[in-house]
């Protein structure tokens, strides 16, 4: 009885654990495994830092600009007879006299120095292949920004080809910032965007690191009016929801529900997202033929018969419209 036992235990000991053949199946299929997921969660944790990162610089350039005692007035620009720029400081005025009195910065960089604070001399579009050269003034941010003729530096509601500056904060980020010292107010009237255009800033999360691509590391941030100014700081997805839809109509094609459908994370922008936008379409990557118009989400009447706003990418103009209208495009954010 005991050598059976002894060789009925011996036969089970046989038949426990893997044999090396198994082990190294198992641990290539794990690998495999591994391979196909790992990087999507990388991607995805990487993305979660960004955004976390971004909406802290924005929580923090939102609060200084909305200390300051004024957005506009800053600096001084001058004009030849053909209403080019040929001396400004407007920018570096604005960062060393308003917000560095508000917000603790670094280093002040000029237009032709702005790699010297942390500013790409390159970056990747939304959706984009190639990599345009970092803007360095308002005419090469955004052509259509610009006023033609020859108009007085401090005529209210224009604005001129200025040169950007950048400054890098405490924190690591580089900004690259746009300014038209002569922005109007916010009227309840249709309005052209540049007129109300105070600030745009072009940001880096992480300096010349990279990746240097607009929804990650880059971004922007914009205020418009120069009484109780408004910030915001989309972040478009790549391409069109809908490429007609009627902001009040059934369904899908519906522009109040494109989005949702379009991505669980979207919505519609507000008219001042829909404008900072326009100011940046080429980091956003709506291209120059692209013409709209963009419904946004700001509605002004309610009803088919009722308004909302929508802004035309041809000439930079918000219009009220009425929402039965079935030709504006729709380009959602992130929520």
């Amino acid at each position: 009885m005991k050598d059976k036992t002894s060789c009925i235990l011996k036969k089970q000991d046989k038949k426990s654990g893997f044999t090396l053949a198994e082990a190294l199946i198992t641990l290539s299929l794990i690998g495999a495994i591994a391979a196909i997921t790992l990087p999507s969660i990388m991607v995805s944790v990487n993305q979660k830092a960004w955004d976390t990162r971004r909406g802290a610089l924005f929580a923090r350039m939102s609060q200084a600009i909305g200390q300051l005692k004024s957005v506009d007035g800053y600096g001084t620009y001058t004009v030849d007879d053909d209403g080019n720029v040929t001396k400004d400081t407007v920018a570096e005025d604005l960062i060393t006299n308003a917000l560095g009195k508000v917000y603790k910065i670094g280093s002040v960089c000029s237009a032709d120095k702005l790699s010297s604070c942390g500013i790409p001399s390159t970056y990747t579009p939304a959706g984009g292949t190639t990599k345009p050269d970092f803007p360095t003034t308002f005419k090469a941010l955004n052509q259509k920004l610009i006023s033609s003729g020859n108009t007085s530096d401090s005529e209210t509601g224009y604005l001129k080809d200025t040169k950007a500056a950048a400054f890098e904060t405490v924190n690591g980020e580089a900004i690259a910032l746009f300014y038209n010292p002569y922005c109007g107010n916010k009227t309840s009237d249709d309005f052209d965007i540049k007129n109300k255009l105070c600030i745009n800033m072009i940001y880096d999360l992480n300096g010349t690191a990279g990746p240097n691509e607009m929804g990650k590391d880059i971004g922007f941030i914009t205020a418009f009016y120069k009484k109780n100014p408004i910030v915001v700081a989309p972040v478009g997805y790549r391409e069109n929801a809908e490429s007609a839809a009627s902001y009040s109509g059934a369904g899908t094609a519906d522009a109040s529900s494109s989005c949702k459908s379009y991505h669980k994370n979207a919505r519609i922008p507000n008219r001042e997202e829909l404008a900072a936008m326009f100011v940046n379409r080429s980091l956003v990557g709506i291209e120059a033929d692209e013409e709209g118009p963009y419904w946004s989400g700001s509605v002004v009447s309610s009803g088919g018969d009722g308004l909302a706003w929508q802004v035309n990418f041809k000439d930079g103009k918000a219009t009220k419209a009425k929402r039965s209208d079935d030709e504006p495009y729709v380009r959602c954010i992130k929520k």
